[in-house]
């Protein structure tokens, strides 16, 4: 599989609306942490963003878009954060940056996300945002304007593509047994 190209080989793009959140974006306000009692990513997703906007996942459509500024993410190291994220339908997060934690945490569960610091200062709520994966093209449909943020390593890709770390494991030894004629990899 190339990098940036799904499992058909097509440009992996992300169309959506954009919410847009402030500096700062902790993982407690992400998914506050009376949740945390649960690992079901549905039920989590229902409480995306509640510590900062209530109606947050009601809004939400499939494939719409944050944009944030700095530290996005900072807080604790919760994994519930991110799938919290990609599971109310987020295709993917632009920010200024990213808390390290949250950075590693979005790639190990293949949520997609961008540093970009002239994207995340310029584009507004509700802009229509276009993302190509591979490049790193960030085009705002409503203004026209085009930033550029650093694309993945094609091994970072092929993670995400493969829907996060473990996926990527799983289908890497899978293949690698099959390759060796075994027919289970352990």
């Amino acid at each position: 599989m190339k990098a940036g190209k799904n499992e058909r080989g097509h440009e992996m793009k992300y169309k959506g609306t954009v919410f847009r959140f402030g500096d700062n974006i902790d993982t407690d306000v992400i998914i506050p942490a009376r949740y945390l009692n649960t690992s079901d990513p549905e039920e989590l997703a229902k409480h995306c963003m509640e510590g900062i906007d209530p109606g947050f996942a009601d809004e939400i459509k499939q494939g719409d878009i944050i944009v944030a500024g700095t530290n996005f993410g900072c807080g604790s190291s919760r994994e519930h954060a991110p799938v919290a994220i990609r599971e109310c339908g987020i295709s993917c997060v632009i920010a200024s940056s990213f808390a390290r934690i949250f950075y590693r945490n979005a790639i190990n569960i293949g949520l997609p996300i961008f540093e970009c610091e002239e994207a995340a200062r310029n584009i507004k709520h509700g802009d229509d945002v276009e993302v190509n994966f591979s490049s790193g093209a960030i085009h705002d449909l409503t203004t026209n304007q085009t930033f550029r943020a650093q694309p993945f390593p094609e091994f970072i890709q092929e993670i995400m593509n493969a829907g996060g770390l473990t996926n990527f494991i799983r289908n890497t030894v899978a293949k690698n047994a099959a390759e060796r004629g075994q027919e289970h990899a352990f």
